[in-house]
């Protein structure tokens, strides 16, 4: 059991005791934030109030993008087999939200359900009224992909009116609910049809305060030449660089995710590259996924703070009497200049306000004079959370990392490429010649036998100058010169034989071509003299 001691007696009575990160979160946020947004009525401009659930689920993960760029697909690629209410087609074919999650039976639980099951983080979903809950659904099955994460699936974002119109529920509020809730947002494109259309530009505008989750895939790009695939590229990132609207470049996986084979296979190092990466990117949430959930809690607790400045400055401008009506207009016209006051008083920065264009309309609803004034103690409260408890839960996180064991996402397609010939670089650079009975360095070390014998070798050995000499001219850096140089000196006696000097030489090539040096030599790297050294 994990705990810490309030060092601080006028802080706290009794010492918190937390079992593990969640609890601690859960306990945090109950006793400590929660009455804070319920006294300015946080839940009614902003997000509804967390659940235990919220705290307890598993890492999710967000597909949005517009119809046939792949995302159920791309679904059905991770999980290695169909999932309930699955369709895929060159249509709109998914018309609804499907929360795809680890259950002992495949099925399918209707959204009206879902929202009254405390062990599902959907509860708060029913405020979308009908409209959305029959357009949401679960698809349960056994599947060990979904032991670690769940995976929502969307309906592709439509164009022009039926976007906006046909749906009958606010599409781009459903999706920010989810972008807050969940671990990773990834944007589908297709290489095919990279315009992004007006309503695809507003969701992503929707998810502005979430870049850090999101990630882009750029999908389907084995069906265009390499050329192409390049021009391409840069026409996403410039066309993303317009709607994120952040200095740091989003990153943007190249590949083509579905089990068919490549179209035009000439980028299939490259593709094999980005899919690893995305794979482990992927593979990591489990771990981080209570860092996560801490980082949303102190996001969360910075936008209730500033809310309450607001609403508590509303009510102290508003008359108690007579002019109510337009007190109010002249204060939420006003509204900018009241965000600059509260940032200039209380030094909170622009970027923790919300938006200003969006909280003008939702107060336009709101009766002012059920406001409430500004309570110290209730910010107090939230500051010293901020300020201790928090910095103890980021360490109390670190503790459970090191505790455990490593968390990962295994199964389905993550499994297909950790083993055997079919891993990615298998078989190339360091291990070039993993199957063979010869020895690989042997195919070329005539070549360097020929330079080992002008470097003057005494009682066949050449010095660390002599060596020095031949191994600079590669133009490669000391710093991984030396780690060859340590690679190669199998018996550690500061000196090279012949066949010492020519696996420095084939590590050298093996750096040279672009790929990584081994941090210690693979045994089929092993000079054949040498094997019995190391065994």
């Amino acid at each position: 059991m994990f705990s810490w001691l309030g060092t601080d007696d006028r802080r706290r009575k009794d010492p918190e005791v937390f079992q593990t990160v969640s609890d601690g979160l859960k306990k945090l946020y109950k006793s400590k934030l929660l009455p804070l947004e319920e006294h300015y009525k946080f839940h009614e401009f902003h997000s509804p109030a967390l659940e235990e659930a919220d705290f307890e689920n598993k890492p999710m993960v967000l597909l949005v993008g517009q119809y046939s760029t792949g995302k159920t697909t791309f679904i059905r690629y991770l999980l290695e087999q169909d999932f309930p209410g699955m369709r895929i087609g060159p249509e709109p074919t998914t018309d609804s939200f499907i929360a795809v999650m680890q259950g002992d039976v495949e099925g399918i639980v209707p959204g009206n359900a879902l929202v009254v099951d405390p062990k599902k983080p959907f509860r708060k979903l029913n405020a979308f009224g009908n409209a959305f809950l029959n357009r949401f659904v679960c698809a349960q099955l056994p599947n060990p992909v979904l032991e670690s994460i769940s995976v929502i699936d969307t309906p592709g974002i439509l164009s022009g009116e039926k976007q906006r119109i046909s749906r009958g529920y606010d599409f781009a509020a459903v999706l920010e609910w989810f972008a807050e809730r969940v671990d990773r947002i990834i944007l589908l494109f297709d290489a095919h049809k990279l315009d992004i259309s007006d309503e695809f530009s507003e969701v992503i505008k929707a998810l502005k305060n979430h870049e850090d989750k999101m990630r882009v895939v750029l999908n389907k790009a084995d069906q265009i030449e390499t050329q192409q695939l390049m021009r391409v590229y840069g026409a996403l990132m410039w066309s993303l660089g317009k709607i994120v609207n952040t200095p740091e470049v989003i990153r943007v996986y190249i590949g083509s995710f579905w089990s068919h084979p490549l179209l035009i296979p000439d980028n299939r190092k490259l593709f094999e590259a980005e899919e690893q990466d995305l794979f482990r990117d992927i593979q990591s949430l489990p771990r981080n996924a209570a860092l996560r959930k801490l980082n949303d809690l102190i996001k969360r607790a910075r936008l209730a703070k500033v809310h309450a400045y607001i609403i508590s400055s509303l009510k102290k401008e508003m008359p108690s009497v007579f002019g109510k009506d337009n007190k109010k207009k002249e204060l939420v016209n006003n509204l900018g200049e009241i965000y600059a006051r509260i940032e200039r008083e209380h030094q909170i920065s622009p970027g923790d306000f919300p938006n200003l264009r969006k909280m003008q309309d939702q107060l336009q609803a709101q009766d002012f004079s059920k406001f409430q004034p500004l309570k110290s103690k209730l910010l107090e409260t939230v500051e010293d959370m901020l300020a201790n408890d928090i910095a103890q839960l980021m360490v109390l996180v670190r503790q459970e990392e090191s505790q455990r064991p490593t968390q990962m996402v295994k199964g389905g397609a993550f499994e297909g490429t950790l083993h055997g010939p079919f891993g990615h670089g298998y078989g190339e650079g360091a291990g070039e010649g993993i199957d063979d009975a010869e020895w690989v360095v042997a195919r070329d070390k005539p070549m360097y036998d020929e330079i080992f014998y002008t470097l003057s070798p005494v009682d066949g050995k050449i010095t660390g100058a002599n060596a020095k000499k031949e191994m600079v001219r590669s133009k490669l850096p000391n710093t991984v010169l030396g780690k060859i140089w340590k690679l190669a000196d199998i018996d550690k006696d500061g000196m090279l034989d012949d066949e010492e000097f020519a696996l420095a030489n084939h590590l050298i090539k093996v750096k040279l071509e672009g790929h990584e040096l081994p941090n210690e030599l693979p045994s089929h790297l092993l000079p054949p003299s040498k094997r019995k050294i190391t065994e």
